[in-house]
Order: C-alpha cells, then sequence, then structure tokens
C-alpha cells in the first residue's frame, strides 16, 4: 500500500471528509544507474557542506530562505505547518466547472484521495453527486511548501485530486511564431475539409491501455541482447557522428496538402486496425518473453 503524502479532509461546503492523498502515479522507468565508464563502479549522489566539504546526513538538513546574500531564515517542519495550519489541513472545493471547460495546458499530477475513517459515507456522497452532475471541483491544497490549484473529480470508483498550473506558470504564446489561421492566404477551404475528413476518420473511443511505450520495450530488447552476448561491462561504440551533433531538420519544401490527405484518407481506418492489433499481438509476445526471462 502506498504511504499518505498529505492526510487531511475535504471542505465541502459545511461537510468535511477525511481523507489520504496517495500518488496515482506508477513510473515505468528503466532503473539506470551512473557509472564511471573507467572501471564500471557506480557513481553515487552526496550532500556536501558547501563550507566544509563534509558530507551531511539527512537528519542535519534544515530548510532556510536567504533575505539577504548569505542571511538565512531557518523554517522547520513546525513553521510550515503554523503558516496557515487550515491551509495544511483540508482541500477547499471553492467552485465547480465543466470539466471540459479547463484547457489541458493546465493539468499537472494525479493523485487518488482515499477515505478515512468514519469518512467512507460522506466520501460516496461527494463521489456520486459529482458524477451526477458531470463537472469537478475547483480545489486548493497545500502540498509540502506550495499552494497548489486543483481539481477533484470523479473517476470510477475514486475521487481523483488532479494539481493544476497557476496562469502565472504558463508561458505565453505571444513570442511565439506561428502561422496564421485565416484561410484564404495559404490555406484553402477545400484543404482543411479534407484534413477534417481525414480526423474523423481516424476517430475512435479513447483506450489508454492500447498504447505502449516503445521507445522503452525497444530500449530494453537492446539490453537483453546485450546481455545475451555477454556484454556486460562493454561500453557501447561511438557512433560515425559526434554525439552531440543535432540532427538538421529537413528542409520545407513546398507541398501539395490535398494531394498528401487524399491518399491519407483510404489508407487511414486500415492502417490503425493493423497498428492496434500489432500492438497487442507485439505486447502480448514481450508480455510472454518477460516472462520466460523471470523464469530462466
Amino acid at each position: 500500500m502506498p504511504r499518505a503524502l498529505w492526510t487531511g479532509a475535504i471542505s465541502f461546503g459545511l461537510i468535511f471528509i477525511p481523507v489520504s492523498l496517495k500518488s496515482a502515479e506508477a513510473p515505468d522507468e528503466l532503473d539506470l544507474t551512473l557509472l564511471d565508464k573507467r572501471d564500471f563502479a557506480p557513481v553515487g549522489y552526496k550532500r556536501v557542506n558547501k563550507t566544509t566539504g563534509k558530507e551531511v546526513a539527512w537528519d542535519d538538513i534544515i530548510k532556510g530562505y536567504e533575505h539577504e546574500p548569505d542571511q538565512y531564515v531557518a523554517l522547520s517542519e513546525k513553521d510550515f505547518r503554523k503558516a496557515n495550519v487550515a491551509a495544511t489541513q483540508t482541500i477547499d472545493l471553492l467552485a465547480f466547472v465543466e470539466q471540459s471547460d479547463i484547457d489541458p495546458i493546465y493539468f499537472e499530477k494525479p493523485y487518488y484521495l482515499v477515505p478515512g475513517k468514519r469518512g467512507e459515507k460522506v466520501y460516496a456522497l461527494l463521489r456520486d453527486s459529482l458524477k451526477q452532475s458531470g463537472k469537478v471541483g475547483v480545489a486548493q491544497i497545500v502540498i509540502r511548501v506550495k499552494q497548489h490549484l486543483a481539481v477533484v473529480a470523479a473517476v470510477d470508483d475514486a475521487l481523483v485530486l488532479n494539481t493544476l498550473r497557476y496562469p502565472q506558470e504558463i508561458k505565453s504564446v505571444a513570442s511565439l511564431e506561428l502561422p496564421a489561421a485565416a484561410v484564404g492566404t495559404e490555406l484553402t477551404t477545400k484543404e482543411i475539409a479534407m484534413a477534417v475528413a481525414l480526423i474523423e476518420s481516424m476517430s475512435e473511443p479513447w483506450q489508454p491501455s492500447q498504447y505502449r511505450d516503445q521507445y522503452r520495450d525497444d530500449l530494453l530488447k537492446l539490453i537483453r541482447q546485450k546481455i545475451k552476448a555477454h556484454q556486460i561491462h562493454s561500453v557501447s561504440p561511438a557512433d560515425d557522428e559526434p554525439e552531440n551533433a543535432e540532427a538538421e531538420a529537413p528542409a520545407a519544401d513546398v507541398i501539395d496538402l490535398m494531394a498528401l490527405l487524399k491518399k491519407s484518407l483510404p489508407k487511414t481506418a486500415k492502417a490503425a486496425a493493423s497498428t492496434r492489433s500489432s500492438t497487442t499481438q507485439t505486447g502480448k509476445a514481450r508480455a510472454s518473453a518477460k516472462t520466460r526471462a523471470k523464469a530462466a
């Protein structure tokens, strides 16, 4: 059972729902170790006192705010809680909105909200009410030392809290060089209509389970090949090009959008179905191979 990151209550009108906050993420990253290429010894991290050069134990580390150069105000965990007791112990639902009204660029990180003791009934009340209304609750919560904007939504049998970015945390697009949206300059109405038709032909219900991290799978395959070849302590040979060489972007040739769109349309549905089938079969094959590898 994952450890609770935060424990408190949801403030819902006059109702308080005791909950704990648990991460909804399950990172599926490869566990890679930093090595010294000269002898393959693992390279570790140290917390070092910049004055003495000596390592500092976690128990001796505190947080501090530098209000002037080399002048710090020390802050303890008690200080963080004392700053605003209510804010650190409650998730205040401030309003309810349509989730579709929130631009995806605001979404940051998901968490599960788990009911506390004797909180099951009011937890179910909020969850089922959100489902019936089709809305999400806009909230604020303090996690560690930051007050986050968030939304609380009903997902299956759970309440899920998604932290959001504040508007000031999102960079403006004003400084970007973006194409004009006007039809009649470079794009024609027919080209847009054909592109919309292509989008419609590729549309399907959202099924996240059909997608895989193909790069991770291919990298694992390469690792297994190296193990099989007993290249346990080998450094990969250098490529012909320098490692830091940047790939040049292809030249922006004049293209016939209508021709490309017309060619794409007949093949789209068949290609999409073939890709899903291939992905499923590949996933099953890799899962089977992984099982055999573990058994070995």
